[in-house]
């Protein structure tokens, strides 16, 4: 494990809701909404209404302008996000997950634990210095963000779908030479 748990989770669900708007467009309405919230260990107020809905949709280009940072825009971008959500930094412990950080209330909206949450995560990545972990998808037809939690650092692809056409496209590259 490359971070703790909760920047590990928190870092995945900023990639998959960034990454949610391109196509095929994977969350778009209220139930598959409640789906995220559930695969992604969510805490806390959950309206489960449009209204939600519109505000974490919002977020995705700011996840993804912040995802895809240099480190020093990325420090800037947290900063400015911690500052606007007023977040004040505390352990927390609930369900199955030990001592960990929170920095919103529990009833504050999602969209608002979403950007702290992944400002809190991103913390962790800048601090050790490992922006490297985070990039865009190697594939030409593709801007998806990759996290990249292996150990050799060896993802490069944003989804299983880009990885197999890639390797596909290479496969009959080869083929076609020999």
């Amino acid at each position: 494990m490359v971070f703790a748990h909760d920047v590990e989770m928190a870092l995945q669900a900023a990639v998959v809701l960034a990454n949610s708007a391109l196509e095929p467009v994977t969350i778009s309405t209220v139930d598959e909404l409640s789906d995220f919230f559930t695969a992604y260990a969510y805490t806390g107020r959950h309206d489960r209404d449009d209204a939600e809905l519109g505000a974490v949709l919002a977020l995705r280009d700011e996840l993804r302008t912040l995802l895809t940072a240099e480190r020093d825009d990325a420090v800037t971008l947290v900063n400015r996000m911690l500052a606007e959500e007023r977040a004040v930094p505390r352990l927390e412990r609930h369900d199955e997950f030990d001592w960990h950080l929170h920095a919103v209330a529990p009833d504050a909206t999602w969209a608002a634990r979403i950007r702290v949450e992944t400002a809190m995560s991103m913390i962790d990545v800048i601090r050790a210095d490992e922006m490297s972990r985070l990039g865009v998808c190697a594939d030409d037809d593709c801007e998806g963000v990759v996290l990249d939690l292996s150990r050799n650092r060896s993802r490069r692809f944003c989804s299983t779908a880009c990885g197999n056409r890639n390797a596909v496209a290479a496969y009959r590259a080869r083929q076609s030479a020999g």
